[in-house]
């Protein structure tokens, strides 16, 4: 369908892939991955025709359609969101058009045997038949179904797209890529402004898509449950293999553990070969048998271990002041946007050091009280900020207020003052903006690339006080996990909006869950407010699925006090640290099963080999009694 031989793009000299080369078939699902910046969207304007490579050859067979989900487009004004939508449909509509103005001119026309009148009665009938071909009759129908697939509600399709923000654009456009009956879809950063359901929803008409499907995405969840190839871009070269991104992770530690073992064990022939060589050349009956070795070495292709691109940016978040006991306080707060009420009479109190997440659909309010709080928004009701509170604000879109025309070094160097504009070239090397890097124009840059630039930014203003609005979009899986470890070791308030379940594990401490313009509060993190809402997992509660409860005959319910809340937490905590040490010590103990089956000889001599085996086992043994004992008290409390 499409081949890819010997793919090279460079920028400035420098390679941003060399002699690249893959193939794509129908069914296949391939997640596209790798650090932002690695190429992975210039791949996408590779493959789609946007951009010419600079090495190499593109072929894809006859007639083969390729539609590219662009992470930046542009649209017309004046049009519905139907109207756009069916701009999918080129053909069919012109083929619209021409039977309207060949019904009008026959129904003009009077002189039904002449000629001219038999060839529009040909020409009518050959459209009506590709009309049909093509779907004419059922593109309307088609097009709702994906329109509400993606979170539309049918008293929207008339209104203008103008009125939606950049986010509900996108999707319109991916709707009119899904329903163009492409052959390969380049999906570049679908889920980014998608809510969970339009998420799931996605996720099902993916997988049963018989083309061909390239996906860059960072969303771990969505790539294990759509992919089923795996295409990883890393220091210039691609590592390419037929698992989802979980199991590609596993496969590829395997894999390198085993080249650096071979690597090992050809290093240790080798060393052996040049000892016998030295040996042998000071005799001159045994220089025929060194110079046979020293061929033999020349001859032997040296092993290599695939490199790792561990570059990682280092994120602190320090507190400016210490503020007062309560940060924020709400009373009443109210908003309406026209007619339709988004919150109404919430009441918040957030004191100094909670770790808060507000999570839910879009659409119920998230965003609107983060707004409020940080100042953006007028509203109804009482917000108060406490003693000696300074805000750092991070939007969904923070990236957008970047002047695309200023290169790194000035975005920075603008904002800054007199007290830290000495600061700035380290500051920006922590975000992996290194040498030449810093003098890039803004709009040249990937998206995660320009969202660590608005965090970096953010970092010049003193806060004790963050308000973060879905940070995480466009960062790849390694900064999200480098974000996620200055998070938890911020000393100041956190109120984070997120649907990314994998970033809030272990982040927050407190979950207000917005629903229908109202908050509800649950204590602890996101596992503890799945375990509370009887929830099998985080994407049935943002769904809004009916949530069933088996209850127990003459048993009531009981209501846990704080403490008691706090000492099931730390309990679990315990059972699950105990269960990730007993599988860490049974692997243990199987690796020296196998040492010691593989060399038993050499090994029985070994006195320390059977003490640290011995120790393995008894840890292993103690480690099971604390996870037994960790349980009943659980069970108990």
């Amino acid at each position: 369908m499409l081949n890819v031989h010997n793919l090279s793009v460079s920028f400035g000299g420098e390679y941003l892939f060399e002699e690249v080369s893959f193939k794509l078939s129908p069914g296949d699902r391939t997640g596209l991955i790798g650090k932002n910046g690695a190429g992975k969207s210039t791949l996408l304007k590779l493959l789609s025709g946007d951009m010419q490579p600079d090495e190499g050859t593109l072929a894809t067979d006859k007639d083969v359609r390729i539609g590219f989900l662009r992470q930046d487009i542009d649209f017309e004004q004046g049009f519905t969101v139907l109207e756009e939508a069916y701009k999918a449909f080129e053909e069919i509509k012109g083929l619209e058009r021409r039977m309207e103005e060949i019904n009008a001119a026959l129904a003009e026309s009077t002189d039904y045997e002449s000629e001219a009148y038999h060839d529009l009665m040909v020409e009518l009938s050959d459209n009506t038949h590709r009309y049909e071909l093509l779907g004419g009759y059922n593109y309307q129908g088609n097009t709702e179904r994906v329109l509400q697939g993606l979170g539309f509600k049918r008293e929207e399709f008339d209104k203008l797209t103008d009125t939606f923000s950049g986010g509900w654009r996108m999707r319109i456009e991916l709707a009119k890529l899904l329903l163009q009956n492409n052959d390969v879809l380049l999906l570049d950063e679908p889920t980014n402004h998608l809510d969970i359901e339009s998420i799931i929803w996605l996720e099902e008409f993916l997988v049963a898509y018989s083309g061909a499907v390239v996906i860059v995405s960072h969303d771990k969840m969505f790539l294990d449950n759509v992919t089923n190839r795996t295409i990883e871009i890393s220091l210039g070269k691609i590592y390419d293999y037929k698992k989802p991104y979980s199991e590609y992770l596993e496969l590829r530690k395997e894999m390198r553990e085993m080249q650096l073992n071979a690597q090992k064990n050809q290093e240790k022939q080798i060393q052996q070969t040049e000892k016998l060589i030295e040996k042998f050349r000071a005799k001159a009956t045994k220089a025929s048998m060194a110079q046979s070795l020293i061929k033999k070495l020349e001859r032997t292709e040296r092993i290599e271990v695939d490199e790792e691109d561990n570059a990682v940016m280092n994120v602190r978040f320090p507190v400016s002041v210490r503020p007062g006991k309560v940060v924020i306080e709400a009373e009443g707060v109210s908003k309406h946007y026209g007619s339709k009420e988004v919150l109404n009479d919430i009441d918040l109190l957030v004191e100094r050091e909670r770790k808060v997440a507000f999570v839910g659909q879009n659409g119920q309010g998230k965003t609107t009280l983060a707004k409020i709080i940080v100042g953006e928004l007028e509203h109804g009701g009482d917000l108060k900020l406490g003693h000696n509170v300074q805000i750092g604000y991070f939007a969904q879109n923070q990236a957008e207020y970047l002047d695309g025309e200023k290169t790194v070094l000035d975005t920075m160097l603008d904002a800054a003052n007199d007290g830290n504009r000495v600061k700035v070239r380290d500051m920006l090397g922590a975000f992996l903006f290194r040498g030449d890097e810093v003098e890039k124009k803004v709009k040249v840059l990937s998206g995660g690339e320009r969202n660590r630039l608005a965090l970096c930014k953010m970092l010049l203003e003193p806060f004790n006080v963050l308000v973060m609005d879905e940070p995480t979009n466009h960062l790849d899986i390694q900064s999200k996990n480098v974000l996620k470890e200055a998070l938890n070791n911020f000393e100041g308030t956190l109120l984070l909006v997120s649907h990314d379940r994998d970033f809030l594990q272990g982040l927050t401490n407190l979950v207000y869950e917005f629903k229908d313009g109202a908050i509800k509060e649950y204590i602890g993190d996101i596992n503890d407010f799945l375990e509370q809402r009887k929830a099998a997992n985080f994407r049935q509660v943002e769904k809004g699925d009916p949530v069933k409860v088996t209850k127990k005959a003459e048993t009531a319910p009981v209501k846990l006090s704080y403490e008691e809340q706090k000492k099931q937490k730390a309990l679990r905590n315990k059972v699950s640290k105990a269960e990730s040490r007993m599988a860490q010590l049974e692997k243990e103990i199987k690796a020296k099963d196998k040492e010691l089956a593989e060399n038993y000889e050499a090994l029985s001599a070994d006195p320390d080999f059977f003490k640290t085996y011995d120790a393995l086992k008894k840890e292993l043994e103690a480690v099971t009694e604390d996870w037994f004992m960790y349980n009943e008290e659980l069970g108990e409390a």
